[in-house]
């Protein structure tokens, strides 16, 4: 079956930069295979798929050109935009796999998703050992201060934060090894790090298991990020930070992150998309 397929960028207001991501507003007529056919026909590294509830809301469900995933920061913001240009600005409400996703779009192409309630925890000696080997890195490649973890906010990500820019820079993974291991312990990304300043972060998501080397822009995992600086007290003051994405890939990405103190509030991520006009 045939869909009106938008494309738009998000976390950026340049359409060669950002991370693109297939819109479809209205797929109440698209069974599962469809979404997963026309997500692999799109090509991005997320499709997502909006169907309109009775009540004014939406389910959201959101596919890579291999699987479906519960949540999608990216695609969640560019559908968002995308449905504003056409029906207006205001919130909506996004029931995901994940849970139920609040977005508050404005008049100037900005949507501001607030996560579900986010949780950290620990990553086991021997994961670590097996991701590490997988992205050809060291134990001592990494930044003490900033150590590994679990994170989620709708989607589980590794947080790996290096001690250098350098390091980040160098990416050569094994594509099949960090597959197998993220869809053993169901990781969607991974959230690989370096603290630029005490607000600014640069980061890099391997995404094998979407097919997809590498995410120019991940919101979920921007997301996680905030909740596991929360955990380790590493937050700025203002408990907000930028997270500078996709620039090694010459998509540059921008994603603001708001953390509140109760975290149960869920994780605020903002950022702008544009339309790619097109392909």
């Amino acid at each position: 079956m045939d869909a009106n397929v938008l494309r738009y960028s998000a976390f950026t207001t340049d359409p060669a930069g950002g991370n693109p991501a297939g819109v479809v507003l209205d797929a109440r007529s698209l069974s599962d295979a469809d979404m997963q056919r026309i997500a692999a026909d799109v090509g991005y590294s997320e499709t997502a798929f909006l169907s309109p509830r009775e009540d004014g809301t939406f389910d959201a469900r959101y596919f890579s050109p291999l699987t479906e995933v519960p949540f999608c920061g990216h695609a969640t913001i560019a559908a968002s935009v995308a449905h504003a240009v056409t029906y207006g600005a205001g919130e909506k409400v996004l029931h995901t796999r994940a849970g139920r996703v609040r977005v508050d779009v404005d008049g100037q192409s900005r949507a501001t998703l607030t996560s579900v309630e986010p949780r950290v925890a620990a990553l086991a000696d021997d994961d670590l050992d097996r991701l590490l080997a997988a992205l050809r890195w060291r134990r001592d490649d990494l930044n003490p201060a900033l150590p590994p973890a679990v994170a989620y906010a709708g989607a589980w990500h590794p947080v790996i934060a290096t001690a250098t820019r350098d390091r980040l820079a160098r990416l050569d993974y094994d594509f099949d090894a960090l597959a197998d291991l993220m869809a053993r312990c169901g990781w969607t990304t991974v959230n690989l790090i370096w603290r630029e300043d005490g607000q600014t972060f640069h980061a890099r998501n391997p995404f094998p298991p979407g097919g997809v080397v590498e995410d120019p822009a991940t919101g979920a995992a921007a997301a996680a990020l905030g909740a596991y600086l929360d955990s380790r007290d590493a937050l700025p003051a203002q408990r907000r930070l930028l997270v500078r994405q996709g620039d090694d890939l010459g998509r540059p990405s921008r994603i603001e992150v708001a953390v509140p103190a109760d975290l149960r509030e869920g994780v605020r991520v903002r950022g702008r998309a544009v339309k790619i006009e097109s392909v």
